[in-house]
């Protein structure tokens, strides 16, 4: 509705937008066509809360925009790093995440300022609160970390892009849902606690996030590898590690941009070369392999994760990257998933209730990793270039328990069908599902500190604290790593 100002200024009180979606906004001239989808037309419709009385106060103090390519400000290439000009040329002079050569009618809505997703600051939002971010009192040669990965150290990525966690995820430490694929704390949260750090900041979690002290790439199911189907069909998230890549690549041209300098949650353009880039994915390429491939087919496929890997550690090194962190895969046949969810024989067991197959299938893994990183060291002789043992230290505890003060080894916290693992591939932990007329219920045990496995596939907080305990140590480090001497290691509690 359009109407006459008080002042002789207009006001828009409501407007409704109605446009062809379907497909992408494509060409030069930005038109909407349907790319042969079968979308047809949709309906886009902003409310927009915006206007402005002539010298009048404002009503409306912000704008909560819902839209595709049209009223995208950035947030697409956010995810997804790669436009190029000549997209921004007329106004921002470069590209600016929007699908046209300048602004937006978003941008043109009278009374704000255009907005800039990618470089939005979150300061001011009410009741959202950011770690403040300080190196706490320890002199460390590390100042950030840059974490790559997949559930095993998503620490909100996942959730921010696809919201639905629910309990009982976080129930151990946060007191709900975090965003993290386990009952508190990962192995990432204590290395970051050990250096004096803040928890990591997900790259695809805008509001209260902080970059001063590096950022969190990995998404739950991430691959090493570009996923051949979409997420709703196989599983697999779209952000496999060259798209993580990637946004690591946009995190730098934004902290190198001049007027980031003094930003309040963008760490300063050389805090590349005094981080830590961490590095906990593949499983997710292993599994989906080993189900669909079997044993032979899938030691093919690994032979191309490894060296996607390695190219990406030599890629950040370009970057200005010098400490790189490599964890292997965990020893799958004792997650009680793969007990209860593939076949194996009892032959294929080993004395801790293991499956042998698996676990010989992971070490070959791990050691083609191992020497993939081996010969990418040669090429970037003035880096530390570690491969972290992971897998020894939990195999460790899945087979002695007790002797770490644990009680439970292949069986699961969360979980449903109680017997050997508490695990039944039908319902997963949190979830509930009615199955000829019966409902099952997935629920999370009231002692997960006496577990190795949270929800058939991940570690407990306990777990991955006796982890990082072990790796802090510098045992498991390849070659050896002095991080104790590098850092005043602050106590994980």
């Amino acid at each position: 509705m359009w109407g006459g100002g008080g002042g002789g200024g207009w006001v828009v009180t409501v407007a409704v937008v109605v446009v062809a979606m379907g497909g992408v906004a494509g060409g030069v001239g930005g038109w909407v066509s349907d790319g042969g989808g079968g979308g047809g037309v949709q309906v886009m419709t902003w409310l927009v809360v915006a206007g402005r009385l002539a010298d009048c106060k404002c009503a409306f103090e912000a704008i909560f925009n819902f839209g595709d390519s049209n009223s995208d400000t950035g947030g697409f290439w956010a995810a997804f790093p790669a436009q190029s000009g000549p997209y921004g040329m007329t106004y921002f002079k470069k590209p600016a995440g929007r699908a046209t050569d300048g602004r937006l009618m978003i941008d043109f809505l009278d009374g704000f300022e255009y907005f800039n997703l990618t470089e939005l600051r979150f300061e001011s939002f009410y009741g959202v609160s950011a770690s403040n971010g300080r190196l706490v009192d320890c002199k460390c040669a590390f100042e950030a970390i840059f974490n790559f990965g997949d559930s095993n150290s998503d620490t909100g990525g996942f959730w921010a892009a696809f919201p639905s966690q629910s309990g009982p995820y976080g129930m151990t430490y946060f007191k709900k849902p975090a965003g993290r694929a386990t009952d508190g704390r990962l192995m990432i949260d204590f290395l970051a606690q050990a250096l004096g750090l803040p928890f990591l900041s997900p790259y695809l979690q805008s509001i209260g996030s902080d970059y001063r002290h590096g950022a969190n790439f990995a998404t739950s199911a991430s691959t090493v590898l570009l996923p051949q189907s979409s997420l709703f069909v196989s599983g697999l998230s779209p952000f496999a590690l060259p798209i993580q890549l990637n946004q690591m690549k946009h995190f730098k041209v934004k902290v190198d941009e001049p007027q980031s300098n003094g930003s309040n949650n963008l760490p300063q353009p050389d805090i590349f070369e005094k981080s830590i880039f961490t590095f906990y994915i593949g499983q997710n390429d292993f599994t989906s392999d080993l189900g669909s491939l079997g044993m032979s087919g899938s030691k093919i496929m690994l032979s191309q994760v490894v060296s996607q890997i390695a190219a990406t550690i030599k890629e950040l090194y370009g970057l200005g990257g010098r400490t790189f962190l490599v964890l292997n895969l965990a020893p799958v046949g004792c997650y009680p998933l793969f007990l209860a969810g593939l076949p194996h024989n009892s032959s294929d067991l080993d004395a801790f209730g293991c499956v042998i197959s698996y676990n010989n299938a992971v070490v070959d893994y791990n050691n083609m990793l191992k020497e993939a990183l081996n010969q990418t060291r040669q090429a970037i002789p003035d880096a530390s270039l570690i491969y972290v043992d992971t897998h020894a230290i939990l195999l460790e505890l899945f087979q002695h328990p007790t002797s770490h003060g644990l009680k439970y080894g292949p069986r699961a916290c969360c979980g449903y069908g109680d017997g050997d693992y508490n695990f039944d591939p039908k319902v997963y932990c949190g979830n509930t599902k009615v199955i000829n007329g019966s409902t099952l219920i997935a629920t999370a045990c009231s002692d997960p500190y006496n577990y190795v496995s949270w929800d058939g596939i991940h570690a407990t907080e306990a777990a991955n604290k006796l982890v990082t305990y072990a790796i802090l140590n510098g045992s498991y480090f390849d070659p050896p790593f002095p991080l104790h001497q590098l850092c005043d290691l602050k106590p994980i509690d």
